[in-house]
């Protein structure tokens, strides 16, 4: 006591007392005799955290005060007085402390370390797919409890919208769209926008943020599909393809989102992101997602293409700040990319190598959905 006033987000202080309502501080009011009897008490335990969710709290007004009164009067015995009471309340915290030691309990425990199972063979996932590879590179640990152990995270109670939904509608929207892009406009695009919206997002707030989105980078998207029809004609959206993967028993599965065909016979690849596309350096080590559908597509793993080589494949970046991102196909072909990926997921499936728990993360500061599963928090990068 007193507890923190009340935000009062709808309300102001003068427009409460011109609605006639209380004050807040009323309430302060009127818990006060209440607090002064039960601080007359005989015993009385003054307690207060120091920390709530991980962030430092600020004692109350009354307790400060309490504290600086008797601190300020030795002469009267105060600061004595105030050891004294520091002394009583000390007993009680050791003996909270000692619930959670579990020495207290003749137990010796030590700390779990960073996990790298090797799994037995024949327990490899039979499929795995080239959003799963980035995963293996950054975080084996997840790629085995999801594709080995086969566990997965519950289902929010409440649902809320997340990038994976803007990934699914913007892919649901371009996929409609496809068929009519040498003459979509502006008004055309937003038209075909509204539907997926519709199906997919619930939220009335969130379909609008969509279209606006959308209306964003509309005339930008329309101006490059004049550029990239000149150069290629779309023979595919959407496709699912698959792959072995080398000896290894895996097959490699993907959803190319476009696959654009050449007057020369080459091939065009397009991946779709609502979000900044990564930089060609990072496709080279860690995000192989293009490479790979690259490394599928000159393969004919897709239904209806043809197996033809790999011109050009590059990121359409839809984000606030939109822009292409080409995948370096000089630096790394796609066949030398698939043949790396074989020899990364042969040696985990050997037991040379373990499904060690975030072994590359982009940020520390982001969580896996099977980091309690790792004991985080034990060890640490």
């Amino acid at each position: 006591w007193p507890p923190a006033p009340d935000p009062a987000p709808w309300l102001n202080r003068r427009m409460r007392a011109a609605a006639g309502l209380l004050s807040p501080e009323r309430r302060i009011g009127l818990s006060a005799p209440d607090f002064q009897q039960a601080v007359a008490a005989s015993q009385v335990a003054l307690s207060r955290p120091l920390r709530v969710n991980e962030a430092p709290t600020v004692p109350s007004r009354w307790l400060n005060r309490l504290v600086c009164l008797l601190g300020g009067l030795p002469d009267q015995g105060g600061d004595a007085a105030l050891d004294a009471m520091r002394d009583r309340g000390r007993i009680w915290l050791e003996l909270a402390s000692r619930i959670d030691a579990p020495q207290a309990h003749g137990v010796s425990l030590t700390r779990a370390p960073r996990p790298s199972p090797k799994p037995p063979a024949g327990t490899a996932p039979a499929r795995i797919s080239v959003s799963d590879v980035e995963r293996l590179i950054r975080d084996p640990y997840a790629l085995y409890a999801s594709r080995v152990l086969r566990l997965a995270p519950l289902d929010p109670l409440h649902r809320t919208p997340d990038p994976a939904l803007r990934g699914t509608v913007l892919h649901r929207v371009l996929e409609r769209a496809g068929p009519e892009l040498a003459t979509l406009d502006v008004p055309m695009l937003l038209n075909l926008s509204a539907e997926p919206l519709d199906d997919l997002v619930p939220w009335p707030h969130t379909r609008a943020l969509g279209q606006a989105r959308m209306a964003r980078v509309a005339e930008w998207f329309l101006a490059g599909e004049q550029v990239r029809l000149h150069a290629a004609r779309p023979a595919s959206f959407e496709s699912a393809g698959a792959l072995p993967l080398g000896t290894t028993g895996v097959t490699l599965t993907s959803k190319a989102d476009r696959i654009d065909m050449r007057d020369d016979g080459g091939l065009n690849l397009y991946d779709y992101k609502t979000g900044a596309p990564p930089t060609p350096a990072p496709q080279a080590t860690i995000h192989k997602q293009l490479l790979l559908v690259a490394a599928l597509a000159e393969a004919g793993a897709y239904e209806g293409v043809p197996p033809r080589p790999v011109a050009d494949a590059a990121y359409i970046g839809l984000g606030a700040a939109p822009k292409i991102v080409p995948a370096p196909l000089d630096e790394q072909s796609p066949a030398e990319t698939l043949a790396r990926v074989a020899a990364l997921l042969a040696a985990h499936i050997a037991g040379t190598r373990g499904y060690t728990a975030r072994r590359a993360p982009e940020q520390d500061a982001h969580g896996g959905d099977f980091d309690h599963l790792a004991r985080l928090g034990e060890w640490d990068i």
